[in-house]
């Protein structure tokens, strides 16, 4: 059943604040920030508890691993990609979830296509959410869950009104191409996943893993 539209704002629904991460085929850059979101926010024992991050493709088709390359990239992340298998999105997915995060314009498109009322305010692209929060959006949360809402509110309050970096928000396809694009792309994609981290634990992280340079 599709949310009422009394209530089209962003707001923590049961047990769990789910994200949905969305790509094409869902084999390379979706799974690659869902498994490396997932392993950061299990920094904290209650926010591992309470979270739910999964991914989807808008054209997967599924049962497909995870590409070799991501796998690979992943782990070199602290990430964990046993188990990925591509799934196609759906709209039951997509009302599924508190959070969607595109890998480009196209796949939050393609989610708010699927359910406009319940995606609208809490679709973004990976990068542009990265851009858009601001960690005094959940000054006095102290359940991050509760925080991660507040995070999307600030966030969907804060788009059209910040231009700065909006040309640098989507995440090119990788897949088929040199390990090096696939480094470049793994990089920008856990630039936002650790400032959704940060943000969603309320504590700094290191940056440890935040880039692949040193290992490339």
């Amino acid at each position: 059943m599709s949310p009422s539209p009394a209530s089209p704002m962003p707001g923590r629904r049961g047990a769990h604040f789910r994200v949905l991460i969305v790509c094409t085929g869902n084999l390379h850059r979706s799974p690659l920030a869902e498994r490396l979101l997932t392993a950061r926010l299990a920094a904290s024992p209650e926010t591992s508890e309470s979270f739910r991050v999964s991914s989807a493709g808008t054209a997967a088709m599924a049962g497909t691993p995870m590409d070799p390359a991501a796998a690979t990239l992943l782990v070199e992340l602290g990430g964990d990609p046993c188990g990925a298998l591509a799934r196609r999105l759906t709209a039951a997915l997509v009302e599924d979830a508190d959070l969607v995060l595109g890998a480009a314009t196209e796949h939050r498109e393609a989610a708010v296509r699927l359910s406009p009322l319940w995606a609208l305010q809490r679709a973004f692209t990976l990068r542009e959410f990265g851009r858009l929060l601001r960690p005094e959006d959940s000054a006095g949360a102290t359940d991050p869950a509760e925080r991660a809402a507040a995070l999307v509110r600030g966030a969907a309050a804060r788009r059209g009104t910040d231009g700065n970096g909006a040309d640098d928000d989507d995440v090119a396809d990788p897949y088929g191409a040199p390990m090096r694009v696939a480094r470049e792309t793994a990089a920008r994609i856990a630039e936002p996943v650790e400032r959704i981290a940060t943000a969603v634990l309320g504590i700094p992280l290191d940056g440890e893993h935040l880039t692949l340079e040193s290992r490339a």
